[in-house]
């Protein structure tokens, strides 16, 4: 069995074997990817979570709009080839990462926001982990993955660095405060 937790690895697994069992984890619809056939039922020997990073993408800049309500442009950095997350946003493009002062992290999670990120909103990548050991617990018993439908993250959490937005100069609202599930100060 290969557990594949980034999306590039599950590229990597799916063209490396037809028939060694893969539960992966993605940002975007496995089905669009063309990981799988369809989510009721993959077929072949794959199966996992979809993360819904890219469904998101609408909520967290709401978020940031609530944080920063009196922002006239807010801009996106995005890898070339996953512009399907920007889809209705002006976009500019840089197509020479390696020409940037700085370098970004792959996803805009929980652990970024711990490095000393501003905040993150998505799926819960503890529980993400979770259920695929939950299949893959179900695979070493002997299911096919052509028999588990692709999951759908169902936690998700919205993670505040305070002492990011004191140095910031932003002041948090009390509702968008009072919404997060973790706030660290």
């Amino acid at each position: 069995m290969i557990i594949a937790g980034a999306t590039s690895a599950v590229f990597a697994a799916k063209a490396a074997t037809a028939t060694i069992p893969i539960v992966f984890a993605t940002i975007d619809d496995p089905v669009n990817l063309g990981l799988v056939a369809s989510l009721a039922r993959p077929d072949g020997n794959l199966t996992g979570i979809n993360w819904f990073a890219s469904e998101l993408a609408a909520k967290r800049l709401e978020l940031l709009r609530e944080l920063v309500p009196g922002a006239a442009r807010i801009a996106l950095l995005v890898e070339p080839a996953n512009v399907r997350i920007t889809e209705g946003i002006v976009r500019m493009s840089n197509r020479q990462p390696e020409s940037w002062d700085c370098k970004f992290g792959s996803y805009a999670g929980r652990q970024d926001v711990e490095a000393g990120g501003l905040m993150s909103y998505g799926a819960s990548l503890t529980d993400a982990s979770r259920q695929m050991g939950v299949y893959a617990g179900r695979m070493l018993k002997g299911a096919k993955p052509a028999d588990l439908p692709i999951m759908q993250a169902t936690k998700f959490e919205l993670v505040i660095n305070l002492k990011t937005a004191k140095a910031l100069g932003l002041d948090v609202p009390p509702m968008l405060l009072a919404r997060a599930d973790e706030v660290i100060e």
